[in-house]
């Protein structure tokens, strides 16, 4: 069953913050690698200005992932190990 009307955009925000977050993520890998300075944008997304003192300094991130085994779900597993991975 499909989302509609507030849950729909509540989804939509969810999934441009965590699009953001592993962004954000990927600009920190790349910054570490090379040592290369470069703007990170932590105020892309309210979850990202929320992580920046964890995500900037030297600090471990952890990441639990929700993840089914039924095959309805298996659209949004894959988006979120795809995700997770990167």
């Amino acid at each position: 069953m499909g989302a509609a009307g507030e849950r729909l955009k509540e989804a939509g925000n969810i999934n441009r913050s965590l699009s953001q977050l592993g962004n954000l993520k990927n600009i920190l890998a790349e910054v570490s690698q090379t040592g290369k300075q470069r703007h990170i944008p932590y105020r892309d997304s309210r979850l990202t200005f929320l992580l920046q003192e964890s995500l900037g300094g030297n600090a471990k991130l952890a990441m639990v992932c929700a993840i089914s085994p039924a095959q309805s779900c298996r659209s949004e597993t894959f988006s979120t190990l795809r995700f997770a991975v990167c």
